[in-house]
């Protein structure tokens, strides 16, 4: 629902500090209070110093002549080979101070004005660092990266101190650690205070981190600016203690252009253009400005101080912004805080319902946790460049296109709701992540497990109860996260960071879904009342500081008198998960517990760990009723439990507890007989958990394959969406797997056609409004099957939507739902003119949604030819952040998907130079390789790689490696049964 308060705004200014929002076309000026130097830069000549990178191996560069030469360093890589290196999950035993900074002092405030110039990519400015010194020290150590450093200068500051202005005697650049250290002739005594001030400058590029630019509106051309400092690149933007643990104030001020818009995580309390008389006389602001013909056409705007907070969420953009404006009022203290979300003018009208979830999550948060959000404002910014999906910066959400755009006209259900769950993701961050911060990377998940929760289960669920997102976080967070972690690849989810790349490494399922996963467990266990309650007492307690996992337990605890690190602390700090062998015996059932591998049956020295499982007992009553026991705990190696078999059973009722369940053959045929029955004592989760079950568990050899078809084949009459897409999504898995074998993707493609043709009859093409969420959920995922699966009837409707919008223009006969399947299936059936097509909309969309569906779409051809093509218009035309949507279509297309693999192999050096800053690289070697099935293809893989820089992204090579080598291993071992069943079976349906 769109409320009636909320109004939309068109504007290029932010707001003072006021309650009346200012609404000003581009170019108009606010009148505001003039501005005014917090401080004097002491003069100094400059001594340009750049940090980038030089070579692969560490060097320490020591300066001391002030008039030493132009450096140029760049943080570089030492290789490591995947086939050698130690596992992942084995802790290096670095010590802290290896890899930390040193605790000798401590910034508190950071006076930052940053002065952009988008038309020549350039950015410079200063920053005033206030200091706490926690012991004598005459070197400051912090971070810096990718800048040119001009003057280095300490001051005393505090009551009775010296306040002449020191150079910096010696400067110091490691490279490897990306680190400036400066020394002073006179040491700072422990218990002092000092103020660091430094001068900077930086290209603007558009590699997605630290200060970047990005390109958008309608014809591509409107450049802006915005920051991405997560995890470790505002050192990319100004010197700074880039440590989550060093919290501090900011106050922002930014230099731009008149007729531009500036942002930052706090609201504006002054802008205007620049005068001579508003700035100090010998401020490092003034003498820029002295520079200039002409001064006039700057603005200088000037932003509110934050509360304490960690450099990576830091945040400031720059552009012909325009916005949205709504508002809450909050259920703890009645204020009214304004809510916008900024994009270029021509996208802007898409924004709406991000908007109108942001306004609709907040007093949530605010209820649940009984913490008011603490700024005076909550913005979100739209980028057309950005690396990862979105970012909580406090006060400026910032994201790509395809995370916040929702096209009224044509807006698809799953985009709705992948919109709808990432902008609450991002204010759970508000209070996981800004409020209480993680003391080290290490502890990512106290930010990203709960923000997945949270996020896009708990409070998303308050709001949208028809999506039933308790039972979806099964299939989009659960069983992808148990996926990952059934590798002996995997990682804990409180896992040892001691440089950038592990840290860029670990943003994955783990410490997200597995995270979420687990933190669902526990409060299944517990009672959600209960553990919300525990939450907020951990957030109080820890208000504006950091916090590590004890600090979280301790909160959970309090309101539960329940031993809760007992319990939590193997799932956090012991990578992988049990499975639950049942064995049924006279008088009841015996289950042990074994560490699961995808491979099968773990060896001892993996099989160590002993979880403190929560079995949630499910039984049957004699009157029928079910009966849930949650206080039953597997906290041994194995036990007997008294148990009427001859009723109903199932442990892990409602699929809450991270582990699989192991039952006899006979069993699972009973369960899925009782799940498919008509008063089922079973839950939706339930049976969407006995089908993916089935399957992990047939992968890993502990059952045959039969037994989990067999499942999917008893359930034919399922209602639910979410079982049948959990159906989908493993039938296509074992699809994917034997995607080699002709005759048996055949038989199974047969099964798909008997299984999702009728639901397609049953539903028809054509959507209404007032068809329900799981109606036009399942119409969607059946049609896309019986499409995937060949079906004739089904590809005939398709193709003749699309011909009819290849004629005339008019799409309007694909309905936003169908855009994907219509396009993809259209490729395949087609030639040219459908490539040609699809690929002038990946090109320019009419929203974000439907250019997702042409960049996959491009890679469905069966013509190779076509293929080059695809791949060259990655090369030369795609951009950075969306590469790999186009690669993920060569993926799925089984023609093509070796022809993928080597094309990577082959521009490998143009990728890796291409993503050597962000998460590229880890996106492209999973899409390349993880669908490969052979154990040839294992080791071509692992000998491409073996003489390469995989530092950056060894662990995703590392876990791709482990799928391929499963994938083989589950194809060597099941073809014969599998294609025995498919020949011998017969249609029910």
């Amino acid at each position: 629902m769109r409320s009636s308060a909320l109004s939309r705004r068109f504007a290029s200014l932010p707001s003072p500090l006021s309650h009346q929002p200012l609404a000003l076309s581009p170019g108009t000026l606010a009148s505001a209070i003039p501005i005014t130097a917090r401080t004097s830069a002491a003069s100094r000549t400059p001594l340009s110093i750049s940090t980038q990178t030089l070579s692969t191996q560490k060097r320490l560069h020591i300066f001391r002549s002030r008039t030493a030469p132009l450096l140029q360093l760049r943080h570089c890589s030492i290789a490591t080979h995947p086939l050698t290196m130690t596992s992942a999950n084995a802790s290096t035993n670095t010590p802290p101070q290896d890899y930390r900074l040193p605790t000798d002092v401590k910034p508190t405030h950071y006076d930052l004005t940053v002065w952009t110039d988008l038309e020549n990519d350039t950015f410079d400015g200063v920053v005033h660092i206030d200091l706490q010194i926690n012991k004598e020290t005459s070197k400051l150590v912090l971070n810096t990266a990718s800048l040119d450093l001009g003057d280095v200068s300490l001051q005393r500051t505090g009551d009775g101190a010296d306040s002449t202005v020191h150079a910096a005697s010696v400067r110091e650049f490691d490279e490897g650690n990306e680190r400036g250290i400066f020394s002073f002739e006179n040491p700072l005594p422990a218990g002092s205070t000092a103020r660091l001030s430094v001068t900077f400058k930086g290209g603007l590029t558009g590699d997605m981190l630290g200060y970047y630019y990005s390109k958008g509106g309608k014809d591509g051309e409107i450049k802006y600016t915005l920051t991405q400092f997560e995890p470790t690149a505002a050192r990319r933007a100004f010197p700074c203690w880039d440590e989550p643990l060093l919290k501090a104030t900011f106050a922002v001020t930014l230099v731009s252009r008149a007729n531009s818009v500036n942002l930052s995580n706090m609201p504006a309390v002054s802008e205007e253009v620049y005068r001579p008389e508003s700035a100090e006389k010998e401020s490092w602001l003034a003498k820029k400005m002295a520079t200039l013909a002409d001064p006039g056409q700057w603005k200088v705007t000037k932003f509110d101080t934050t509360p304490p907070v960690s450099t990576y969420l830091v945040a400031y953009a720059n552009g012909p912004f325009v916005y949205l404006e709504s508002e809450y009022t909050s259920p703890l203290s009645g204020k009214v805080r304004p809510l916008r979300i900024y994009a270029t003018a021509d996208i802007i009208s898409q924004a709406q319902f991000a908007l109108d979830v942001k306004r609709k999550v907040l007093p949530l948060y605010e209820e649940v946790f009984d913490i008011e959000y603490p700024l005076p404002k909550l913005d979100t910014l739209v980028a057309t460049d950005f690396d990862s999906g979105a970012m909580e910066n406090w006060g400026l959400i910032t994201g790509r296109t395809q995370a916040f755009l929702l096209d009224p006209n044509s807006a698809d259900t799953r985009t709705k709701q992948n919109i709808a769950g990432t902008q609450s993701h991002e204010v759970a961050h508000m209070w996981f992540g800004n409020i209480t911060t993680m003391e080290w990377w290490d502890t990512l998940y106290l930010n990203e497990g709960f923000a997945t929760l949270m996020g896009e289960k708990i409070i998303l669920g308050i709001v949208f109860p028809e999506w039933k997102l308790d039972s979806e976080f099964v299939s989009s967070h659960f069983y992808p996260a148990r996926s990952l972690d059934a590798k002996l690849s995997s990682h804990p989810i409180e896992v040892e960071c001691p440089d950038a790349n592990m840290i860029n490494q670990i943003f994955d399922h783990l410490s997200y879904a597995k995270a979420g996963s687990v933190l669902r467990m526990l409060a299944s266990y517990v009672g959600e009342d209960r553990f919300l309650k525990g939450v907020s007492i951990y957030l109080k307690k820890h208000m504006y500081k950091n916090s590590v996992t004890k600090d979280l337990w301790e909160g959970i605890q309090a309101a539960t008198d329940l031993d809760i690190p007992k319990m939590m602390d193997n799932w956090v700090k012991k990578m992988g998960y049990p499975v639950i062998t049942v064995t049924e015996k006279e008088g009841g059932i015996h289950v042990r517990q074994d560490r699961f591998l995808e491979t099968g049956p773990a060896d001892p020295k993996d099989n160590e760990t002993i979880w403190t499982i929560p079995l949630n007992l499910l039984t049957v009553s004699a009157d029928g009723n079910a009966v849930l026991n949650k206080d039953l705990l597997l906290d041994e190696r194995e036990k007997f439990i008294p148990l009427d078999t001859s009723k109903p059973f199932k442990l892990n009722a409602g699929t809450t507890g991270f582990y699989a369940v192991q039952y006899s053959t006979d069993r699972l045929v009973k369960l899925g007989e009782q799940a498919a029955a008509q008063n089922s004592p079973f839950s939706l989760s339930d049976r969407m958990g006995l089908v993916y079950d089935a399957l992990a568990l047939s992968k890993a050899g502990y059952a045959p394959v039969s037994s989990a078809l067999g499942l999917i084949s008893a359930l034919h009459g399922e209602k639910e969406h979410l079982v049948w897409s959990a159906i989908a999504s493993n039938l296509s898995t074992i699809v994917s797997t034997w995607w080699e074998n002709a005759h048996v993707v055949e038989k199974l493609n047969a099964f798909r056609r008997e299984l999702f043709v009728p639901l397609v009859k049953k539903f028809g093409f054509e959507y209404s409004e007032s068809d329900s969420y799981d109606v036009q959920q399942l119409r969607t995922t059946a049609i896309e099957q019986a499409a995937v699966a060949g079906d004739p009837w089904v590809i005939e409707e398709l193709k003749g939507r699309f011909d009819h919008f290849l004629k005339t223009s008019d799409d309007s006969k694909i309905p936003s739902d169908l855009t994907a399947i219509t396009f993809r299936v259209a490729v395949k059936e087609g030639g040219r003119p459908e490539w040609e097509a699809v690929r002038s909309i990946a090109s320019k969309p009419k929203n974000p949604s439907q250019g997702l569906s042409a960049m996959r779409a491009m890679g469905a051809s069966k013509d190779l030819a076509l293929a080059e093509e695809t791949f060259k218009f990655i090369l030369d035309e795609a951009r950075d952040q969306d590469t790999f949507y186009y690669a993920r279509g060569l993926q799925m297309n089984y023609g093509t998907r070796r022809f993928l693999a080597a094309k990577f192999k082959e521009h490998f050096d143009t990728f890796q130079k291409r993503y050597s800053g962000n998460f590229g690289l880890i996106r492209w070697t999973e899409i390349s390789f993880n669908m490969l099935s052979s154990e040839k293809d294992y080791e071509d893989t692992a000998a491409f790689f073996k003489e390469k820089d995989t530092s950056k992204f060894d662990m995703a090579l590392r876990q791709t490696l482990d799928s391929i080598r499963s994938r083989a291993a589950w194809v060597q071992r099941s073809t014969d049964e599998l294609t025995k069943w498919l020949e011998q079976r017969q249609s029910k349906l």
